[in-house]
């Protein structure tokens, strides 16, 4: 059944203001800081930078996420990996822009925090008495925060998510009501409004087209619109969207009058913010709403990093359904929908967050590996959002208006962003690549070994596995015998395990079972079909779970079998004399063939480096009967030798023996 994302409730407006806006909703914290950074703030500077803010909320956000974007989703779930689950059969290739997205996703979720709740926490400073804080103070206090924010996920936020729309939804009133009040400082600031302000800009202000990586910051969380439609729903994101634009360009322009009003002409220097107490936010307040407006803003600041952060963690889920990534444990902190915490990943993003903060230490330093790796998610998003358009038989030239048009505008940011690459871009870039380098590593090892996996025809080894189970003189292995089985077709079976069974050690059994786990591209299905190839002597099971269900095999296989038995479909009691007579239920034993990498391979270059990350990275990821979710007490693992490219060569030559 399709999931609906169009109605529009009270209680789902406040959970969209909650969950997806807290990374866009901060930017006010950092935009016109980074935007000013060490320049004198003039005319030109400050409306030029804030008509080109408009027009980047209004192109990015606005019509390509919010109105376009938010069409494609997939029974109601939207994301990169999604999307890409949605365009995959149209083209192989299509597997790299999607690993590409996801792994920039990665690489800004370790950046939103540190950055966020730094812009927030520096707001102390503006305090006269606390102007000449130690910049190791902030630190301190950033990275406690940050601390005590991981340390908590592992009890999950269904509770503390309850107050995440009121306290964003008082977020941004605060921004409007602060903007709002100072407009009046300068009404020329509405000339912004014009085009024709951000093209001056770009073309007379000079570096005005560098600045762009600073003016791109304004709409870093808009991917996070349609990572979180699941959990909110197109109608919901639509209007609350409405809302928020309101408030976060008010607070700009609020910010740009301020800065026209009073402080047009200066130079901003590092010496000059730290004795002015300059910073285009928090000049907005006044002395005595400091320290709420901070605890306010670091809350939002927060909020920004969970949904980042919770992000992460159905990202990875998401991958690992589509073999992009190694298994990992995931946990359910609690019954919510879309509730998990991997513990493996939080470890990942702390390390990298609090690295980030010890690294860079003030947020107009972070400044410079932000936003890079969210255009490259944009990117990506607009080439596999293409290949929708493609598929639902849009007009070409309606195609290439869109393909064109987001190109021109992610790529000059690109270009913008990477002149920041030498002043701490390389940050996200090393990041970034080294979860491509992860993700690219596991898809392609999955793809070379496919080369080796060798399917039978079931029906060929039937008598044979039938014979096995009533020979006597064989002691018998288990009364119900699993394995798992990557064989859509269910008249074939993988060779290794005919030749477990019939050649290796024979493994005599009443009932063989297989199971095999078909992973679809809807995100909730979880069915199963049952297959007796021969009654109560060979029985398959297919398992069809959505890219979001975690496969519990063990339970799942229990449940399938207990509706077996009260359909009379099998019968599990044990075929022992001695425990047949009492009803006494057989034992069933899983089979897990484990691969390891043989010697007696020749492989190219290439395909040998991977195959040898790929086992480095298996020695450390989560083993097959824990990622499965079976009973390790019933599981055998058994070890086989992969073989992809065997020696075909060997040069070994006979010599006689001179007596």
């Amino acid at each position: 059944m399709k999931i609906s994302t169009n109605k529009v409730t009270a209680a789902g407006l406040l959970v969209a203001l909650g969950i997806i806006y807290g990374d866009i909703g901060t930017s006010p914290l950092y935009v016109f800081n980074e935007i000013i950074g060490n320049r004198e703030i003039d005319e030109l500077l400050i409306i030029g930078s804030l008509s080109c803010i408009i027009w980047t909320l209004t192109l990015q956000t606005t019509i390509k996420y919010v109105v376009l974007i938010l069409r494609a989703d997939n029974r109601g779930e939207g994301g990169t990996f999604a999307l890409y689950a949605l365009v995959r059969r149209r083209r192989k290739w299509l597997v790299i822009p999607a690993m590409i997205g996801g792994a920039a996703m990665i690489a800004d979720g370790m950046i939103t925090p540190p950055m966020t709740v730094t812009s927030a926490v520096e707001g102390l400073s503006i305090l006269p008495s606390l102007r000449h804080i130690a910049p190791d103070t902030i630190v301190i206090i950033v990275l406690i925060i940050l601390c005590l924010f991981f340390f908590l996920q592992q009890f999950g936020t269904a509770s503390i998510g309850r107050i995440f729309g009121p306290v964003m939804f008082l977020w941004f009133t605060m921004l409007a009501v602060f903007g709002l009040l100072h407009i009046s400082d300068d009404f020329s600031i509405f000339r912004a409004l014009s085009p024709h302000y951000a093209i001056e800009f770009l073309i007379k202000y000079p570096h005005g087209f560098w600045l762009l990586g600073a003016v791109f910051l304004c709409t870093t969380g808009a991917e996070a619109l349609y990572s979180d439609l699941g959990h909110c729903g197109r109608g919901n994101i639509r209007i609350s969207w409405v809302y928020v634009k309101i408030c976060l360009l008010l607070s700009y322009f609020g910010q740009g009058a301020y800065l026209l009003a009073h402080h047009e002409g200066l130079t901003v220097t590092e010496t000059v913010r730290k004795t002015l107490g300059i910073n285009a936010f928090y000049n907005l307040m006044p002395d005595w709403f400091i320290v709420p407006g901070v605890i306010i803003a670091t809350t939002a600041a927060i909020i920004a990093s969970q949904a980042m952060i919770s992000g992460a963690f159905t990202l990875i889920s998401e991958a690992m359904r589509l073999n992009l990534w190694p298994k990992v444990k995931i946990r359910y902190p609690s019954e919510e929908k879309g509730q998990l915490f991997i513990p493996a990943v939080n470890t990942l993003m702390f390390i990298g967050c609090i690295g980030v903060v010890l690294y860079f230490q003030q947020s107009s330093r972070m400044g410079a590996a932000y936003g890079l790796a969210i255009i490259v998610t944009m990117l990506m998003t607009t080439i596999l959002y293409a290949n929708y358009l493609v598929l639902k038989r849009i007009k070409p030239i309606k195609v290439y208006i869109f393909v064109i048009g987001f190109a021109v505008i992610e790529i000059a940011y690109l270009i913008a962003l990477l002149a920041k690459f030498v002043h701490g871009g390389y940050i996200t870039v090393m990041i970034g690549g080294l979860m491509f380098i992860v993700m690219y590593v596991w898809y392609r090892a999955r793809k070379i070994k496919n080369r080796y996996v060798e399917f039978v025809r079931m029906e060929h080894y039937i008598p044979k596995m039938q014979e096995l189970s009533a020979d006597r003189s064989i002691a018998k292995y288990a009364t119900h015998l699993i394995y798992l089985t990557s064989a859509d077709n269910p008249k074939e079976i993988e060779h290794k395990i005919i030749y477990s069974i019939l050649n290796k050690k024979p493994k005599r059994a009443d009932i063989y079972w297989f199971v095999h786990v078909d992973t679809l591209d809807d995100p909730y299905t979880a069915e199963y079909k049952v297959e007796h190839i021969i009654p109560n002597d060979i029985i398959r099971i297919d398992f069809r779970l959505g890219f979001r269900i975690q496969p519990r095999i063990s339970i799942m296989f229990k449940k399938v079998v207990e509706d077996l038995v009260v359909n009379n479909e099998v019968n599990i009691i044990s075929r022992y004399e001695s425990l047949a007579s009492s009803n006494t239920v057989g034992d069933f034993q899983f089979m897990v063939m484990e691969k390891y990498l043989s010697p007696d391979n020749d492989l190219p270059f290439l395909e040998k480096i991977i195959m040898k990350l790929h086992f480095m990275i298996k020695q450390i990821s989560l083993s097959e009967e824990k990622g499965f979710g079976l009973d390790l007490s019933n599981v055998t693992v058994e070890k086989f030798p992969l073989i992809v490219a065997p020696v075909t060569s060997v040069k070994l030559r006979r010599i006689e023996d001179p007596s």
